[in-house]
């Protein structure tokens, strides 16, 4: 078995229990209770797993349920509202972008009706709904195809076959979670995926994330801080997660809360 399916198959434990011993990952897993060491000591450099004596535990920051979009839409409205009129600044007429799923793109994706002669592709059935249609004077929007989720996202390989396909000049990203060493992260696999797809059919990746995303990881890793080339948060982050941010983010906006 291969290093990367021992740490999926040992997160994957932690997902369903609050700790597990060594001794029982390495009978399960069929290997050495050392690889089972060094495995627990990688995930907690990652930020997935806590050592504990005989075993790894569940972080207490670590979120691996998605609890859904009618869920999130309801958490800091304020500073979804923030962070999105920031972003809007950064769309200019004509331009060609991809919005991803979430909340607060969401949230985004309401302010664009008023860029003229926009092209928005995106995973979200939410943020295509949100654009409206031609003949309602929205704009022209590009919708993947796959499999929904939760978060009303598509996802799995056809969704990540058109963002092959596609070169915009800027991605609008949402995250569940923002971490200084696990980077960006989210619940679904296939859901980072289709996320990295979409930075990498891009020129500029821009992430949009509240100040209670900061410390979270999540179960799967979407790209590292050093790959955004602008992240717009709001003022709830202390001076201490700014500066730090700062250290991979080369531009870092802050969006003040009404």
């Amino acid at each position: 078995m291969l290093a990367a399916e021992r740490h999926a198959r040992i997160v994957a434990e932690l997902e369903r229990r609050e700790a597990v011993r060594v001794a029982e990952l390495a009978a399960t897993l069929g290997v050495s209770e050392m690889t089972i060491r060094r495995d627990i000591e990688h995930l907690e450099a990652q930020g997935l797993a806590r050592r504990v004596h005989g075993g790894a535990a569940r972080p207490a920051d670590v979120g691996f349920a998605d609890p859904g979009f009618a869920v999130k839409s309801e958490q800091r409205p304020d500073a979804k509202s923030a962070i999105s009129q920031r972003a809007l600044e950064l769309v200019r007429p004509g331009a060609t972008i991809f919005v991803t799923a979430g909340t607060t793109t969401f949230a985004f994706a309401r302010l664009l009706a008023s860029v003229p002669d926009l092209t928005v592709a995106t995973n979200s059935i939410k943020v295509a709904e949100a654009l409206g249609t031609p003949s309602q004077g929205g704009v022209r929007t590009i919708l993947t195809g796959g499999e929904r989720t939760a978060s009303e996202a598509l996802v799995g390989p056809l969704a990540t076959a058109t963002l092959a396909e596609l070169h915009v000049e800027t991605c609008f990203m949402g995250v569940h979670g923002l971490h200084p060493r696990a980077g960006l992260t989210t619940p679904n696999m296939l859901e980072a995926e289709v996320n990295r797809a979409a930075a990498e059919a891009a020129a500029r990746l821009v992430v949009l994330a509240d100040h209670s995303k900061y410390g979270l990881v999540s179960l799967a890793k979407i790209l590292p801080l050093d790959a955004i080339d602008t992240l717009i948060t709001d003022d709830g982050l202390s001076e201490a997660a700014l500066d730090e941010l700062r250290q991979s983010v080369p531009d870092l906006v802050v969006a003040p809360i009404a």
